[in-house]
This record gives structure tokens, C-alpha cells and sequence, in this order.
């Protein structure tokens, strides 16, 4: 659920003479921040390609671009790259790990927990908890990230959620990015989108191991760094002292290497 807002730490970490002449563009993904729904009550990954290629036809044309994401958004950076190589002049992942691997047996049960999601979503029982008031937003925030100083806390709680009529603020994201996605995770596409990648490529994790505890050995970093070899022009760095949200985390460190590759 996190929002553009977020890339404020980062940006303000960068030096002027990067900044100067440099128009830097963080959007909102469909479902997030202040981007509508479009009326969907599910989400699909090839969309959110597609949305970044508008983008860029609006913004930046004619000239390659320099493509920074995290999360989700580094899995959508990487894949995009791989599709428009031309249009990405340099390219940074941050733990934009992808998924698990899957197996064609996995489709039947796959489907049927996506049509109950679905279900579920239109009773209501998949809403996101509303808050009394923006330091609510706040604690959660830090209790998610226990590196998150309550000063960033503060300011972000007011970018990530906003309050309705009733005074209760509400998380600025879509209860349906809750749902299973109906397909599943092809390691073999990916890996051919990889080859794929004309530009040089930094791929930055954090230091606390995220994967470990999100999948409990059922996907690896190794198995991730095993998937990074068929990225052409590919270098690593590691970000000490932080965790997955490494930018909230770890801002000044993560705008020098930022700043170093993209020179």
C-alpha cells in the first residue's frame, strides 16, 4: 500500500547539482495514493506495465529514461525494461523480487481462491481498517517498519491515508489488491523478459532478509539472485541497517548509490 509520497525522503537526500535540470516523476499505481480504481475490483500486472508506458509517452517521448522501483514497482521496472528496452536508459531494482515459482497443477486451486476473494471483496469482509485519526496511520505505520522515526511517521501517515466525512482516515488503497492474482507466477517468462534488458541494471536489497520472512524457504534470495544472472548488464548493492522499506529506512545511503550508478 505504499504511495508516491513515500520517494519524498529520498529526493530530498539527493545533491542539487544531480537534481538540477532533472524532472523526477513518481506516480501513484492504479488502486494507490491519490490514482483512482478505474471501477476495477481486481488488479492485473500487465495494467500496470501498460499505465508506465502511457506515462512515459506523455512525459518523456522521445528520450530513454532513467527507472527506479521498489516492491511491486520493481517487479513492474524490470519487466517493462525488458519489454521496451529502448525506452530505459539506466534501471534500478529495489527489492523487486518477483514470486514464488509455480506449478501448473497450482491453476485449478488458483482460480478457485481468486472467485472467492471476489466474493469476498463484495461482502465487505476484505476492507481496509479505518482509523480514528492521522497518528492512528501513524502507529501502524511504525509498527510495520520499527525503523520508521515518528517525525517520517507523522508525515507520511497524511500522504498514505486521508480522512472521509466522518472524520475517520482511511488508507489511500484498494481493498482489492487483496486478492490472489487468477495466474500464475511463470519464472520462465520472466527470465526470457530479463535477457531481454538493454540497459544497466543495479539491483539493491536491503540488508534484513525480507524473503525469508515473508515466504519461510518457499522462495530464496539465492533463488532470486540465481534469476538476476539473466539480467545482461546487472551489478548488486546492499543497504545496511534496513528493511524492505529501505527508503524510508536508509534514505541518504540509498540516494548516494541512486546518484552513483545514474551518473
Amino acid at each position: 500500500m505504499d504511495v508516491a509520497a513515500s520517494w519524498q525522503f529520498v529526493v530530498d537526500a539527493l545533491s542539487d547539482t544531480f537534481v538540477l535540470g532533472r524532472s523526477i516523476i513518481a506516480p501513484d499505481w492504479r488502486g494507490y495514493g491519490q490514482t483512482g480504481t478505474l471501477g476495477a475490483d481486481n488488479f492485473w500486472f500487465p495494467d500496470y506495465l501498460a499505465d508506465l508506458d502511457f506515462l512515459l509517452d506523455h512525459y518523456a517521448a522521445d528520450q530513454p529514461v532513467d527507472l527506479v522501483g521498489h516492491s511491486m514497482g520493481g517487479n513492474v521496472a524490470m519487466l517493462y525494461a525488458g519489454v521496451r528496452p529502448a525506452r530505459i536508459r539506466k534501471l534500478v531494482n529495489l527489492e523487486g523480487f518477483g514470486m514464488p515459482a509455480t506449478r501448473p497443477a497450482q491453476a485449478p486451486g488458483r482460480f478457485a481462491k481468486w472467485m472467492d476473494d471476489l466474493k469476498s471483496l463484495h461482502k465487505g469482509e476484505m476492507a481496509l481498517k479505518p482509523y480514528q485519526d492521522a497518528a492512528g496511520v501513524a502507529r501502524r505505520l511504525m509498527r510495520t517498519n520499527p525503523r520508521l522515526s515518528p517525525d517520517k511517521a507523522n508525515w507520511l501517515a497524511r500522504h498514505w491515508a486521508a480522512p472521509d466525512d466522518e472524520g475517520q482516515w482511511n488508507i489511500l488503497g484498494d481493498a482489492a489488491h487483496k486478492i490472489v492474482n487468477a495466474q500464475l507466477y511463470r519464472v520462465d517468462e520472466v527470465l526470457e523478459i530479463y535477457q531481454r534488458i538493454s540497459a544497466p541494471t543495479l539491483a539493491i536489497e536491503a540488508s534484513d532478509d525480507s524473503l525469508g520472512k515473508w515466504w519461510q524457504g518457499k522462495y530464496t534470495l539465492a533463488e532470486y539472485r540465481e534469476r538476476l544472472k539473466s539480467v545482461p548488464q546487472v551489478s548488486t548493492a546492499v543497504i545496511a541497517d534496513a528493511g524492505h522499506m529501505l527508503h524510508h529506512d536508509q534514505p541518504e545511503q540509498l540516494a548516494r548509490l541512486i546518484e552513483g550508478f545514474l551518473r
